[in-house]
């Protein structure tokens, strides 16, 4: 077990001193790149970096911030990028054999957005298969017996060392929430279609473009330079709000949710839920659960549904282009999950998916409903600390339900238990992302 400690990198308060020549970007980027020598053969958190080219970007962000002419509050900015965007001079392989070497040639929106604003990209941070469930070859940066998460398992881990300040990663089950909470990074799932997932290989209807980020005024500050530029999902607002993190705001009333990942709690993380009604509660904030609000346990009810819709729904979903993948190219580099996935949407029929849709509309309804009397909502972001062993990326349980929503969730690196991190997750509502921010700063700042 290694007993280094990781400590993540901030770039927005290295900036201050950028005007006046007391630091520069490359400096910054050197700085994080002696994290990469000295972390990377053990974490193993990029497929491809870049490292020429990252120099040649932060000399240009050098000479612009001496200018006084910097692009952004992010110029500068290592950034990684989950292997499942497409990079214009960088393989991506979505954590598959099938497309080792694949290269596009065209930037991701969220990429060639961060790449407008004069950040850095350092390289490809590894993604599990598909941003599914096979696991990467990434190890927890706190203990690298155990497991980082998935899938954006590179992007938390490099941001979570300080090789990068922060990474983008998608969402469709748990996979920036859970790897945030397991290596103790800041971890942000947008609404759904807040981001433009255009060039993203994650395409399936739940799935979001995030950030993982060293602290939460960067996660947001990076996920609303990328919305500046290239808005949402098509037919969707995008993120919109501030350019800078929305200040804390004190909730009146949180509702705290035990969801499906309760039962699977650890002794010590169950101790940390308890403690959080008596945390709110000492600061004058009213806490609903399902014990004392019938609103909150129907919301209850309705989520219990979220793993099992989600996984049949993501099915469906996968049947293209995994059916074309195993006809067209070689099944056995599908690993056994996608090959059984593509046995059960082959099982599958439209009027199921439909019904599906409609189920998740519904839950989706229940839950809304909170919004009238409920500023935001409070879980775990997991239900223990990163658990031992490589061969799974951890217990979904927690995360999932903002996934099926559709809902704005941050994890915030607020716990520790065995010495690990173990993430407070917050969840707000639909397009009110900014609103859902000032709420998770003012638990930050607890």
């Amino acid at each position: 077990m290694d007993t280094r400690t990781p400590r993540p990198s901030p770039f927005l308060p290295a900036a201050e001193a950028f005007r006046d020549g007391r630091d520069t970007p490359r400096q910054f980027l050197e700085r994080c790149l002696e994290q990469y020598e000295g972390w990377e053969s053990d974490v193993r958190a990029f497929v491809h970096v870049d490292l020429a080219r990252a120099r040649l970007a932060s000399d240009a962000s050098s000479q612009r911030w001496k200018s006084g002419r910097p692009l952004s509050r992010i110029d500068g900015m290592p950034i990684g990028v989950k292997d499942i965007l497409e990079t214009a001079h960088l393989p991506t392989e979505q954590g598959s054999s099938l497309f080792v070497g694949w290269q596009s040639v065209r930037d991701a929106a969220t990429v060639s957005a961060v790449r407008e604003a004069g950040a850095v990209v350092v390289g490809k941070t590894v993604t599990t298969e598909f941003a599914a469930t096979e696991p990467g070859p990434t190890r927890n940066p706190w203990d690298t017996r155990r497991t980082p998460g998935g899938s954006s398992s590179g992007s938390a881990a490099a941001v979570a060392l300080g090789i990068v300040t922060a990474a983008l990663g998608t969402q469709v089950i748990g996979s920036i929430i859970r790897p945030a909470s397991y290596c103790g990074c800041f971890g942000y799932k947008p609404s759904l279609g807040a981001l433009n997932r255009g060039g993203s290989f994650d395409y399936l209807s739940q799935s979001c473009a995030g950030v993982l980020a060293a602290t939460l005024e960067e996660a947001w500050v990076v996920a609303r330079e990328i919305s500046s530029r290239v808005g949402g999902d098509p037919g969707f607002p995008g993120l919109s709000g501030c350019i800078d993190a929305p200040s804390a705001k004190k909730p009146a009333t949180v509702a705290l949710l035990q969801t499906d990942g309760y039962a699977s709690l650890s002794s010590e993380a169950k101790q940390l839920y308890q403690s959080i009604t008596a945390m709110m509660k000492s600061r004058g904030v009213d806490v609903l659960t399902r014990a004392n609000s019938a609103d909150v346990d129907v919301a209850e009810q309705a989520l219990r549904k979220a793993g099992s819709l989600s996984r049949a729904i993501n099915a469906w979903e996968s049947r293209w282009p995994l059916n074309t993948y195993a006809a067209d190219m070689d099944a056995k580099g599908l690993s056994q999950a996608m090959r059984n996935r593509l046995e059960e949407a082959k099982s599958m029929t439209l009027e199921d998916y439909q019904t599906l849709l409609k189920e998740r509309l519904e839950v989706r309804s229940v839950y809304a409903k909170l919004a009238t009397h409920v500023d935001a909502c409070l879980t775990m972001s997991a239900p223990g600390v990163a658990p031992l062993g490589l061969a799974s990326t951890g217990d979904p349980a927690f995360a999932v339900p903002a996934s099926l929503l559709g809902v704005p969730a941050v994890s915030l690196p607020l716990f520790y238990s065995e010495g690990l991190p173990l993430g407070l997750q917050l969840l707000g509502f639909q397009n009110k992302d900014e609103e859902a921010f000032g709420y998770a700063a003012y638990l930050a700042g607890r």
